[in-house]
């Protein structure tokens, strides 16, 4: 089966047809740069890096972009509180979010573009949009798009102008024709970063800056635009609308890709109430991978719900698989196919891996093909199967884990916490428990170390201990 893709413009899965054979380009939308990066931004980069990895695996080129908003409404007033400029808290936060994305294992993208960087690009497309009637300067150097203008607007969201009004909060501005009309440049005010104008001194818009990006350095046309569900509308209609007025060119966007929404225990994340989990904070947990491995168990277009005991769940499973490829060592070349039972269940592992890939990356089958090929590996193990049967299912398993991003060479530890000193101390209770012939206890440490994913191994010569 050839690669499907849900187009969320259609509400349809398509066949991927790219552009051009072979090469993929592919935007992202990226964090707007006035806080700390929390883990519903580190879920929403986990599945496109996922993406573009498949997309990689099967064969295409991909060029990956993925931008930073570095000035903003919200970072010109955290960074009044912090006694910043506003340049300075987007450089420390932008230096903090490639920091934390290669520590989730989150390829760098191939071009990061800034909007301070882009304002050239920006003026040329509000001043094109303007000559063609899609915009219009008011007084006070703002320049707004004039929705009524563009038939198509609302394709994406399916949503008339009235059914807009009707669920937006607008604000009321008199020099707009049409309350829906949004800025593509924003007259400065005092004390804000500002760049000249042919309508005075300003800064971008958010929406225009995406099109902007995405026209300077990927074209006219894309072929894969992502970012999370609650971008459809105003931000992705808005970049259609932009785009399409001023290029002429439709599609903007072969194929809108969004991820659903994460939530902590089945309530929303807000800065509001104070109930995020930052992606610093699930790092210094030694969370990581697991919070992949949980990412990945959902569909990307579902809504996923962040709880303890989830998370626990996933980190027993990245500890399975990582268990499953103990003792391989990647070499240069693949491992010959033996003949064994073994090796016939890694290729039809790697067929059904392809085949729910392939079905809009369903990546929670993906993993269940990969599960079912780590316990067949175990099991040969114990009992003592041929080697290079063993070694070829673990190279393939480790080979499909990669194309999902799951590290398994080595098991994550809560960084800052020296854990393993206090197992060796229950180890050791739980030897003189036995000595004791205080078997109850003795189980019990055993029982409670194996739901925290900690195995135990006694041997002539001792308890070892393994993470599971």
């Amino acid at each position: 089966m050839a690669l499907q893709i849900t187009n969320t413009m259609t509400r349809e899965k398509e066949p991927f047809q790219p552009l051009e054979p072979g090469r993929v380009r592919m935007y992202v939308c990226g964090p707007t740069v006035y806080a700390d990066a929390h883990i519903g931004h580190a879920m929403s980069a986990i599945v496109f890096d996922m993406i573009r990895r498949y997309l990689e695996y099967s064969g295409y080129q991909v060029t990956f972009a993925m931008n930073f908003t570095d000035v903003d409404d919200k970072i010109i007033q955290r960074a009044a509180t912090l006694g910043l400029e506003p340049g300075a808290l987007a450089e420390q936060l932008i230096d903090a979010w490639l920091d934390e994305t290669a520590a989730l294992n989150i390829k760098p993208a191939t071009l990061y573009p800034r909007a301070t960087e882009e304002i050239p690009t920006i003026i040329e497309m509000v001043t094109g949009l303007i000559a063609r009637g899609y915009a219009y300067p008011v007084d006070g150097g703002d320049v707004f798009f004039r929705v009524t203008s563009f038939p198509d607007y609302g394709k994406l969201s399916r949503r008339s102008l009235d059914e807009m009004l009707a669920g937006a909060r607008v604000e009321v501005d008199p020099r707009k024709e049409h309350p829906m009309d949004f800025a593509l440049w924003k007259g400065a005010k005092p004390g804000e970063p500002a760049w000249d104008s042919p309508w005075g001194p300003g800064r971008p818009g958010w929406h225009i800056e995406c099109s902007a990006m995405i026209y300077r350095h990927l074209g006219e046309q894309i072929d894969i635009h992502g970012g999370g569900a609650d971008l459809i509308f105003p931000h992705h209609e808005n970049e259609i609308a932009q785009s399409e007025a001023f290029t002429g060119k439709k599609p903007f966007v072969r194929y809108w890709v969004h991820n659903g929404l994460l939530q902590l225990g089945g309530e929303k994340m807000s800065k509001s109430i104070g109930n995020l989990i930052t992606i610093r904070e699930l790092l210094e947990q030694g969370g990581g991978g697991p919070f992949r491995l949980l990412v990945l168990s959902s569909h990307y277009r579902s809504p996923l719900t962040f709880t303890d005991e989830a998370f626990e769940a996933a980190r027993r499973g990245l500890a399975r698989l990582r268990a499953a490829v103990r003792g391989y060592e990647p070499e240069a070349a693949p491992p010959e196919r033996p003949a064994s039972e073994l090796a016939d269940l890694a290729d039809a592992t790697r067929a059904g891996f392809r085949q729910a890939m392939d079905d809009d990356f369903n990546t929670p089958v993906a993993l269940a093909h990969l599960f079912e090929l780590a316990r067949s590996i175990n099991r040969a193990q114990a009992a003592g199967a041929d080697r290079a049967a063993i070694r070829y299912g673990q190279a393939v398993l480790a080979e499909l884990s990669g194309v999902l991003g799951l590290r398994l060479d080595e098991p994550e530890v809560p960084i800052g916490r020296a854990v393993e000193p206090f197992i060796q101390l229950l180890i050791e209770v739980r030897s003189e428990l036995r000595q004791q012939r205080e078997w109850a206890l003795a189980d019990r440490i055993r029982e409670r170390l194996a739901e925290l994913g900690v195995a135990l191994e006694d041997t002539p010569s001792g308890t070892n201990w393994r993470w599971v």
